[in-house]
């Protein structure tokens, strides 16, 4: 008897067990759910996405969403989807989204798209309500040399159709950022641009700026406008600085030229002064010689000794008559007369 009624135990525990791993391993209320949805998934199918270790609630979910949608979505589709790494609830809030707003929008593509990195969920909701992008200042400089700064708000839509491989954001940016310089630049005076910033919007929409990009551009506003630095004051301040280094360095150079061009002619007289010195040490050299040789007698040297000490006296009068005379202040040729 006891080992009858141990035996029901042991019967009833391993029952437990085996449903209590049952439900584990198949999941057997969302099979439970996705019947009374209407959505047709067998249990077995539920086994098997176990085995391929994809999680079901990660598939079955989004399926019921889709069906009860009105969406043609297969069971396969949406695993092979979520095998290659993509979001499954993501493509079919967007497949519901794009069938709700009309847009002709099909799973491979919404997956490509999701595949891709990009959220196609925001993808279909920018191509109903359109995104607004506000650039920053950007400078540029109209031909008489003032600097004008414009903001920009874009308004642009998202190509489904682009998604792929279009770029972004930035790039959009950056168009119109060069857009905005140009038109600026061309401008003959800035007051044409303050009088009429409309004229940036237009010339920069008519460049086709979205070409190859994931949005299209619907609209470009200035949304405020600045006047800057005068660039062409700055710039023509800067070159005269430059010219006035350049003129100070050329001058400097011919006063260097000059100096030593002075420190060179004195040289020069030093060594003129030199070679007087030296012509006139080989006078008495001569005058040896001449004496030595009967050219010159004893009374012709004497003579000339006593010419020059008249000439030398007549040299110390001279000089101590203009000095006299300097100290008085009068001019010897007045003195004379």
């Amino acid at each position: 008897m006891i080992t009858q009624e141990i035996g029901i135990w042991i019967g009833l525990a391993l029952i437990i067990v085996a449903f209590a791993v049952l439900f584990t391993f198949v999941p057997v209320a969302l099979w439970i759910s996705a019947w009374a949805a209407g959505v047709k998934v067998g249990i077995f199918q539920l086994v098997g996405m176990r085995l391929r270790r994809v999680i079901p609630h990660r598939v079955v979910n989004p399926l019921i969403k889709a069906v009860k949608a009105g969406l043609d979505i297969s069971t396969n589709k949406l695993e092979g989807h979520y095998l290659a790494g993509g979001n499954v609830d993501r493509v079919v809030n967007a497949l519901i989204a794009a069938q709700r707003a009309n847009i002709d929008l099909t799973f491979e593509r919404c997956a490509a798209i999701d595949l891709a990195g990009r959220d196609v969920l925001e993808a279909v909701q920018m191509s109903v309500n359109p995104k607004v992008i506000e650039t920053p200042f950007i400078a540029g400089v109209a031909m008489d040399g003032i600097e004008v700064k414009a903001k920009a708000r874009i308004t642009v839509r998202a190509n489904i159709d682009r998604l792929v491989g279009g770029a972004g954001e930035e790039t959009i940016i950056a168009r119109v950022g060069e857009g905005i310089v140009s038109t600026i630049g061309s401008a003959t005076n800035h007051k044409e641009v303050l009088e009429n910033p409309d004229m940036i919007s237009q010339t920069v929409l008519k460049k086709g700026l979205d070409a190859g990009t994931a949005f299209e551009i619907l609209s470009i506003d200035i949304a405020d406008i600045d006047i800057g630095k005068n660039i062409g004051a700055v710039l023509q301040t800067d070159q005269a600085e430059a010219d006035k280094k350049i003129a100070q360095a050329k001058a400097e150079e011919r006063r260097a030229m000059a100096v030593a061009q002075e420190q060179e002619m004195k040289a020069r007289v030093e060594e003129m002064r030199a070679k007087v010195v030296e012509a006139e040490a080989e006078v008495p050299m001569a005058m040896s010689e001449a004496l030595r040789s009967g050219n010159l007698g004893v009374m012709d040297y004497m003579n000339f000794n006593n010419i020059k000490a008249d000439t030398d006296m007549r040299d110390s009068i001279g000089k101590a008559t203009d000095d006299g005379e300097d100290e008085e202040g009068t001019n010897p040729v007045d003195r004379r007369r």
